[in-house]
């Protein structure tokens, strides 16, 4: 998906060495000592990389989502609850109106459409594009929006159904053939306004037409896929897009509201707060990991395989602001929500970070302390993530991104992984 590149294509085999090939040759036992010996190994591996994530308190440190979706109470995309207990948007919009105004113009809340309904294609009711001797179109007539592969004499064509993406960058687009849902081989990119291939998928002419017209994928993968798109297509853990919200909305992060919404109308004033979720109350780790439930967290880059994949894992947010000293400190106030407010549109003003910073950070010449442990920037104190934020070039998707990984980074500088 545009907001979700499939890693997995990176991933290598690293081969753990046989600590035990002196042993005398009794094949049994030489094996249950290798095997002992390599669980070993990556038990200590994995409890260094967790000591490594960030210098945090015991507990306070990043999870696999995997493991935050197994232990109970609500994370992000876990898709355990009834489709009765959600209610919809609309229902806290009677309590939380101007709130609930200002995160429509989220790019999460328009995280994921209808293709119909799709900027993209309303806007351009006529796209073309070509890989080798295979030409694609996409065209919008008569309400729907039919992508056509073409290819020596033959041709496939499939109704698009949903777009993935609020269109920032770019929208990818999904279709279902005989119960199984794919995903397109081309997505639609903003600043070209224009068709090409989708992140993850070969640049090479595709083998056949279902393979040039997308890419199938796996009721898991779908599952998460619109987990992080839409809203309550998980329910008592079986995807159910009929009935889904689309987009990212208030009972995604909130968790299903239906409980909250009968203890307000009741008046039962103490069960108000304890059924609702309210991430605030999470720890500064919990809180990453929480958006990293979509995003992906410091512990899924990891264990996803290399994380050597250059602009790629600048994407990942949660990874790469886990990696910087600002995290390291030991006072880890900084995580997602200290900059950017989920229920407000992303600012692109530079300016209008600083007073971020400056909550940790010193003017010239003031004195540490324990509200302000910061150094100060011998620079300036304006425009700091221009400096300490570098953006880079992803120039397959057509764009760029912001490090999160707060460094001192000199123009040209290479990017750490």
């Amino acid at each position: 998906m545009i907001d979700n590149v499939d890693v997995t294509s990176y991933t290598h085999r690293n081969k753990v060495p046989d600590l035990f090939s002196k042993l005398p040759r009794v094949p049994t036992v030489r094996r249950c000592l290798a095997v002992l010996g390599s669980a070993v190994l990556i038990a200590w591996v994995l409890t260094w990389c967790d000591l490594f994530a960030q210098n945090a308190e015991p507990g306070d440190i990043s999870r696999l989502t995997a493991v935050h979706l197994k232990a109970t109470g609500w994370w992000p995309t876990k898709g355990d609850r009834s489709r009765n207990d959600y209610v919809g948007a609309a229902a806290c919009t009677k309590c939380h109106a101007s709130q609930a105004a200002l995160f429509q113009r989220t790019a999460m809340a328009r995280a994921a459409t209808r293709a119909v309904g799709a900027d993209s294609l309303r806007e351009n009711p006529h796209l073309t594009f070509q890989i080798g001797s295979y030409r694609y179109q996409i065209d919008n007539s008569a309400g729907s929006n039919v992508l056509k592969v073409s290819a020596r004499g033959s041709s496939l064509s499939t109704d698009l159904l949903w777009a993935f993406g609020a269109g920032r960058i770019g929208q990818t687009y999904v279709y279902k053939k005989k119960d199984h849902y794919y995903e397109s081989h081309l997505t639609f990119y903003t600043v070209p306004q224009a068709l090409d291939v989708t992140p993850g998928h070969p640049h090479t002419e595709p083998l056949s037409l279902e393979e040039g017209a997308g890419r199938r994928i796996s009721i898991e993968e779908t599952r998460r896929c619109f987990g992080c798109h839409t809203t309550a297509s998980t329910t008592k853990n079986g995807f159910e897009p009929q009935t889904m919200f689309l987009g990212v909305s208030c009972e995604a992060c909130h968790g299903p509201g239906a409980d909250h919404v009968a203890a307000t109308q009741s008046g039962m004033d103490e069960l108000v707060i304890s059924s609702i979720v309210n991430p605030a109350r999470l720890t500064p780790a919990e809180s990453v990991d929480f958006c990293g439930a979509c995003h992906r967290t410091w512990q899924d880059v990891v264990s996803d395989g290399p994380t050597r994949i250059g602009t790629l894992n600048v994407r990942f947010a949660p990874y790469r602001l886990e990696n910087s000293q600002c995290w390291k400190k030991g006072n880890a106030r900084i995580n997602c929500v200290t900059c950017h407010d989920p229920h407000r549109p992303l600012s692109l003003d530079p300016a209008s970070y600083d007073s971020r910073c400056l909550q940790c950070h010193l003017a010239a010449g003031a004195n540490k302390s324990d509200d302000h442990p910061g150094t100060a920037c011998p620079v300036g104190i304006q425009l700091c993530v221009t400096c300490h934020m570098p953006k880079f070039r992803n120039s397959a998707m057509h764009t760029t991104f912001t490090d999160h990984w707060i460094r001192i980074a000199p123009p040209g500088a290479p990017l750490p992984d």
